[in-house]
């Protein structure tokens, strides 16, 4: 199995705000004419990531208008949390172990709080994963989440809160 410096290097990730790697891999040359919130603007009809988390990175818990789905490639089991605004917390795993309930693939709806971390946190450990956005991604969309708020909303899940934020 290769490592994540192999990965970032070969897929020529770079830095993202929310943690771990990435490089736009596409992104539609169509566009939706939204004029109306939470878009305010064109916004390209999908957009395509590689998205890579070493075993101590963390997604920070975020917030976008789209749709997100997440592709499993490679690495070790990758935990998505979600924060919906119906305050129902749930998580999935992205990894290749189907019985032991992981997915190779899943779905964050718009306006959903999310983050995610390795279920290993050794230096060797890492997912990498392709997120796919429609409509198409745009850092306009994109809000980090404060912590207090979300522990007031949360309060059984603080821990994981603090982790991700």
């Amino acid at each position: 199995m290769h490592k994540a410096e192999f990965w970032i290097e070969q897929l020529q990730l770079l830095p993202h705000p929310e943690g771990g790697f990435y490089r736009e891999t596409y992104r539609s040359g169509g566009a939706y004419p939204f004029e109306a919130p939470p878009f305010n603007g064109p916004r390209s009809y999908v957009t395509a990531i590689h998205y890579l988390l070493r075993g101590e990175d963390r997604s920070k818990l975020h917030q976008i208008h789209s749709d997100e789905l997440w592709f499993f490639h490679a690495g070790d089991p990758l935990t998505v949390y979600l924060l919906p605004e119906s305050g129902h917390f749930s998580s999935f795993t992205l990894g290749l172990e189907a019985d032991k309930g992981q997915v190779l693939q899943e779905t964050v709806t718009a306006a959903t709080w999310f983050g995610a971390c390795c279920e290993n946190s050794s230096d060797e450990s890492y997912a990498l994963v392709s997120c796919v956005v429609a409509p198409g991604f745009d850092f306009r969309d994109f809000a980090f989440a404060d912590r207090k708020i979300l522990q007031q909303k949360f309060p059984r899940h603080t821990d994981i809160i603090e982790r991700l934020t």
